[in-house]
């Protein structure tokens, strides 16, 4: 799916193969983080979007992240429970969507107040 998706931004002006590696490239860091820090907090990262942009600097375009990682764009499982932890509790009518994203922010030792 990569591939199309490199296939169809070329073919679509969206970005330049240079640019699609070089998302490549931020997507896998960002996996490598968010893993890492998702299981320093006991949480289980199922799965997650990053959204792109371009930026127009003095030294030319740059790609930059676009969007914020948060329980709204991530799959968020407790470890050990499996308990839903993201949007997913909106989603499928399963209440407690504001105590499932306190309890993220206090494992990230998150202030709320």
């Amino acid at each position: 799916a990569a591939v199309m998706a490199a296939e169809q931004s070329e073919a679509l002006g969206l970005a330049t193969p240079c640019e699609m590696d070089e998302i490549g490239e931020m997507s896998l860091r960002s996996n490598d983080f968010l893993s890492g820090g998702c299981m320093a907090i006991g949480v289980k990262r199922i799965e997650f979007k990053l959204e792109v942009g371009r930026l127009e600097t003095e030294n030319g375009i740059q790609i930059v992240l676009a969007d914020e990682i948060s329980p709204d764009n991530c799959r968020l499982w407790d470890h050990d429970t499996h308990e839903k932890m993201d949007k997913d509790r909106f989603r499928r009518d399963l209440g407690g969507l504001v105590d499932a994203y306190s309890e993220i922010a206090r494992r990230l030792g998150l202030s709320l107040s």
